[in-house]
């Protein structure tokens, strides 16, 4: 536990500015677009006011060039806000509600939820070896992996890649699944695999729910619920609305890494290259299942609205199974730990778990909000959660990778835990 009272200690630092500026352009707040009064949707509107100031205060400060909010609660947007300035089709312009922003593994709860349904219809057992359903994937010792290995992230293989174009062609594609290889072996260690286990859940969703992953999420999750803008696989016609992604601030010093308890020279699991991908139109067009969606924050927030309407039966519109949910909301993970910063995953199927014990922040909720509150965060620190406690979603994306993953870490803990405190 001494890694995670390193991290504690610095996350309590004040923010430090950086040369990052965007001091040729007046940057101001596009207007609040609300499908209700925050009070109609169960939420205090000063409260609220905190949470969005709080979301500004960076894209003021100069520090991140563009950034979009949302809070739902009672199956409604109670408050959606964008600020600041991002490329958007080669022009640099103000961002609005319309903008998409990159949401990287925020995207894989909405990639496992296409598999929940799955498993609700029968089509699906998480306890399945991956070798019976994608055949030659069990090559190089794979043949053990089973389908839960996948979404907990202990399939074995986390360095494993399967380069965005080549998953278009499926003789390819085949082929990279066969040459992976294992590092361990599977179900006895986690170790969080970026994108290679969604790889391999989108092959299962195509032959088990019988058409593309792309199509399935938008025929069977976006199009029932009328998330136009909610996109795992860009409609080409869509990416004038996509903020670019663009890297800002300076990289972590060995000094402080080694004062968060890690070692020196310590990257990111996905290099600043790999993020950068997003922003060419034909990666956009594959839609990477463990990272790839495009979406506003106000469609991940209405998707988690969905998720809890289902789970506590109030939104029902027979999308998932309530028993299913359940089930692919518990805790699988058992004590399996991150092996970078030494806390229990508490893993589902595909999503985090806050947990019981007071760790919460470390797993992207920030302080105040319940144990059963359930996401996934992405790169550069976009959020996506529900709490079926207090029935509040949350979203928040920018196109503005921080290097500085301290502040990161600080913008993560304070936003979720304003949106926490903001039920009536």
């Amino acid at each position: 536990m001494a890694e995670t009272s390193n991290i504690i200690n610095l996350v309590c630092l004040s923010e430090r500015s950086e040369e990052f500026r965007f001091s040729n352009w007046l940057i101001m707040p596009t207007e609040i677009s609300f499908a209700a009064d925050p009070r109609e949707a169960g939420l205090d509107p000063e409260k609220v006011t905190a949470l969005l100031d709080r979301a500004n205060e960076e894209v003021q400060a100069g520090l991140l060039p563009a950034a979009q909010i949302a809070i739902a609660r009672h199956g409604k947007i109670g408050a959606m806000r964008s600020y600041g300035i991002a490329v958007q089709a080669g022009i640099a312009q103000p961002v609005d509600n319309e903008t998409l922003f990159p949401v990287f593994s925020c995207t894989k709860a909405v990639v496992s939820a296409a598999a929940w349904i799955l498993i609700g219809e029968g089509k699906l057992d998480p306890g399945e070896r991956v070798a019976d359903i994608i055949e030659g994937f069990g090559a190089n010792g794979k043949d053990a992996v089973i389908v839960e290995h996948l979404f907990l992230h202990t399939a074995g293989f986390p360095n494993a890649s399967m380069p965005p174009l080549e998953w278009l062609d499926r003789i390819k594609r085949q082929a990279r699944f066969a040459s992976w290889r294992l590092e361990w072996l599977p179900g006895s260690r986690f170790v969080y695999h970026p994108t290679a286990t969604f790889w391999a859940i989108a092959e299962i969703i195509e032959r088990r729910g019988g058409e593309d992953f792309r199509s399935f999420i938008r025929n069977r999750i976006a199009s029932p619920l009328a998330l136009d803008g909610l996109s795992v696989g860009l409609d080409k016609a869509k990416s004038r609305r996509v903020a670019d992604l663009v890297f800002v601030g300076d990289s972590m010093t060995d000094e402080q890494l080694q004062l968060m308890g890690l070692p020196a020279g310590t990257q990111p699991a996905v290099t600043e290259q790999a993020l950068l991908g997003i922003n060419d139109p034909a990666v956009r067009e594959v839609g990477i299942p463990g990272g790839g969606g495009l979406m506003t924050t106000g469609d991940l927030a209405l998707f988690y609205q969905s998720v809890l309407g289902h789970l506590d039966g109030s939104r029902e519109l027979g999308i998932w199974r309530r028993d299913t949910l359940i089930d692919a909301l518990r805790v699988r993970s058992g004590d399996l730990s991150d092996p970078m910063i030494g806390v229990k995953v508490n893993r589902a199927l595909g999503v985090i778990v806050a947990g019981d014990d007071g760790l919460g922040a470390y797993r992207g909720f920030g302080n105040g909000g319940s144990p059963l509150a359930f996401g996934h965060g992405g790169a550069g620190g976009q959020i996506g959660w529900a709490d079926p406690d207090s029935g509040i979603s949350f979203a928040y994306s920018t196109n503005g990778m921080d290097r500085n993953f301290i502040r990161q870490i600080q913008r993560g803990i304070a936003l979720s835990t304003l949106a926490a405190a903001c039920a009536l």
